[in-house]
């Protein structure tokens, strides 16, 4: 795909989001116009502060504003058990210098779509609680966003519990609300995002790569083995995926379907119940992925952009 995609990213930073952030930051094909954070994998403070740490390691010039620190409705569920206490497992990076956007998310995310209508592609790889503020505040912007893509559900099994996956089940309330929004919904679940673990040939890839190895990615991800990844396939990188999709959608194979998610089964609350026969699919949901394209793109974006900065090749 030749053209530019212009980019707003939702996220909870987060060890898979540290590596989202970097590949929309190292891939040419995408211009990174915002970046929102969520509470989610951590706290707000933390994800917040992540953010603005990797924007300034990447020596990247986008905003960033914080958003919603608890879910609309339930209680504050977190992922500090895979993803270190501080959010970016062993890895440690300089603290930020430069400010935070004074907006609240939402309102960063309504601002951006309402300035270029049709242009921005909104990913959202953490709890969709800034997605569904915006829409409420306002509904146009299921209209001017070019594509919706997030990083959540299973039409499977779960992550958080064995219905739900954890940024769908950390605010389920809020998932029903932009599934039901009347936009085409991207989902890319476990059930795709598993296929693409990034086993031990990878992060010897990775590990190559300078200081953007050593610094970040080593750390990140062989924390993340250690907590996320019990069978020896190495940890799956659920992130990275929705932003491949983006400039990579032939990467994916899609199906469309219906999706709707579960907000009062006591045993399936938050679970995205995906119908693949629908009489009006409202997602495409991706069922499988090119595992070798997509390290060979992932690996390349990271050395196109980060040779030049330093961070590869060192």
């Amino acid at each position: 795909m030749s053209d530019i995609r212009k980019v707003l990213l939702d996220c909870d930073p987060g060890i898979d989001d540290a590596l989202a952030i970097a590949l929309a930051i190292g891939d040419p094909a995408i211009d990174l116009r915002a970046i929102t954070t969520v509470g989610g994998n951590v706290g707000l403070q933390l994800t917040t502060e992540n953010a603005l740490r990797l924007r300034e390691y990447f020596n990247a010039d986008v905003p960033i504003s914080a958003g919603s620190a608890a879910p609309l409705i339930r209680n504050v569920e977190d992922a500090s058990h895979v993803h270190g206490v501080g959010g970016l497992g062993g890895a440690v990076l300089p603290a930020s210098t430069l400010p935070v956007d004074p907006r609240h998310a939402a309102q960063l995310i309504i601002d951006t779509l309402r300035n270029a209508p049709g242009e921005v592609h909104v990913v959202a790889i953490g709890p969709l609680t800034n997605i569904a503020l915006a829409i409420r505040l306002e509904p146009r912007v299921v209209e001017w966003a070019a594509s919706f893509v997030m990083m959540g559900g299973s039409f499977t099994r779960g992550n958080a519990t064995p219905a739900a996956e954890f940024n769908v089940f950390a605010d389920p309330e809020a998932a029903r609300i932009v599934f039901g929004a009347g936009w085409q919904v991207t989902m890319i679940g476990l059930d795709v995002t598993h296929q693409a673990r990034a086993n031990s040939d990878v992060i010897a890839r990775l590990a190559a790569m300078g200081d953007l190895g050593t610094e970040l990615v080593v750390p990140a991800l062989t924390f993340y083995e250690d907590a996320a990844s019990a069978d020896g396939q190495g940890p799956a990188v659920h992130d990275l995926c929705a932003v491949a999709y983006i400039s990579h959608p032939e990467f994916f194979t899609a199906v469309p379907a219906a999706v709707d998610v579960e907000t009062s089964g006591r045993l399936s609350y938050g679970m995205t119940v995906v119908d693949f026969d629908p009489p009006l699919p409202n997602a495409n949901v991706p069922t499988g992925i090119d595992k070798p394209a997509f390290w060979d793109y992932v690996v390349a974006s990271y050395a196109t952009h980060f040779t030049a900065t330093g961070r590869v090749g060192q």
